[in-house]
């Protein structure tokens, strides 16, 4: 396990366990971790910044940035917009479909595959109308993000974040040196490899030093900051027909760009988070902007099943930094309508 904490200054990172089940050495602050569907949340900043400089806006349709073959699919009178994909709320299901055996982690479906997917699709809801969480959703965000900016989703990535914030850890293609840092769970979860396939859903590698910059940087306690939109609330829940596949941190009380909120922002033990796992992690981050603390924690799977929701207890182990109460637990609420694909799930979270 790697976790990082970040309060106000203050910067605690401490790795636990092995970086390898029995080799005896404690992961650091250099050993590199798959972000999983954190990389979302990469993505959402990224929209939020081409917002900002006028080349995109929320309600431009996917199909503007569609091949010229494709038709994306509609629903009358309400194509599916960016805010949709970055909501979970375009209609799409979560996944395309199970990758072909052998397939490394991240890298299914790729650009020409899940284009080609797209043409047979029909919307499971209007979009806007109903929240179900999309990976696919996201990767056909990082498609339209890098044909806006006339450059490949990678560079964009590069050029906008990791290299302004000095993240040198963080990307899609790590090197062999960075590969022999990856932290290994007790299962063979296969090779170390480009993750540009799924840079927008699922692909980031990072390391636990990157990511108390990225903390730093969300909270406003670095040199640059984040601008507010990226963390705002776009959708109130309570306003959609149903939600699936938002709630396993908790109950959201707003939905965000790929952020889930958990009680209104001017509450004093307001949560913005994200979760993520697969290819044998589960990764976390939770923001506490009231007293500028953050919380990143990644860990890799062990020889048992964890009996305890790690996000729940990150939550309350982030509202107990700054003297707060732990959340309550959750009211019960009538299950959402199953929405059913034959996917296997390709990020968890």
């Amino acid at each position: 396990m790697v976790l990082v904490v970040v309060r106000g200054k203050e910067v605690f990172l401490r790795g636990f366990g092995e970086t390898a089940p029995g080799n005896g050495q404690t992961p650091t602050a250099n050993s590199l971790l798959r972000l999983c569907s954190l990389s979302k949340i990469f993505a959402t900043d990224l929209l939020t910044k081409l917002i900002a400089d006028r080349t995109l806006r929320f309600d431009d349709p996917l199909e503007l940035f569609a091949p010229k073959t494709v038709i994306v699919p509609a629903r009358p009178g309400r194509p599916i917009s960016l805010l949709d994909l970055a909501t979970h709320t375009s209609g799409l299901p979560r996944e395309v479909g199970n990758a072909p055996p052998g397939s490394p982690h991240f890298t299914f479906p790729d650009y020409v595959y899940r284009w080609r997917w797209i043409r047979t699709q029909r919307l499971h809801s209007v979009p806007g109308t109903a929240a179900l969480y999309s990976n696919i959703g996201f990767d056909f965000l990082g498609d339209a993000l890098a044909k806006a900016s006339n450059e490949p989703y990678a560079k964009l990535f590069a050029d906008r974040t990791t290299a302004p914030l000095g993240m040198t850890e963080t990307g899609f293609t790590p090197n062999p040196s960075q590969c022999a840092r990856l932290l290994q769970g007790t299962h063979d979860e296969g090779p170390c490899t480009d993750t540009q396939p799924s840079a927008a859903s699922a692909g980031v590698y990072s390391t636990g030093g990157d990511m108390a910059i990225w903390l730093n940087y969300l909270l406003g306690t670095g040199t640059i900051a984040q601008s507010l939109e990226a963390q705002a609330v776009y959708i109130n829940p309570a306003m959609l027909v149903s939600q699936q596949g938002l709630d396993h941190a908790g109950n959201p009380t707003g939905i965000g760009l790929g952020w889930l909120h958990l009680f209104p922002d001017d509450n004093p033990e307001a949560i913005i988070e994200k979760t993520g796992g697969g290819a044998g992690f589960t990764t976390y981050i939770a923001l506490n902007q009231p007293h500028h603390t953050g919380i990143f924690v990644a860990f890799t799977d062990g020889p048992t099943q964890n009996h305890f929701n790690v996000f729940k207890e990150a939550n309350n182990l982030l509202l107990a930094l700054n003297g707060l109460p732990p959340l309550p637990p959750d009211p019960p609420r009538p299950p959402a309508k199953a929405i059913h694909t034959k996917a296997r799930r390709r990020a968890l979270h």
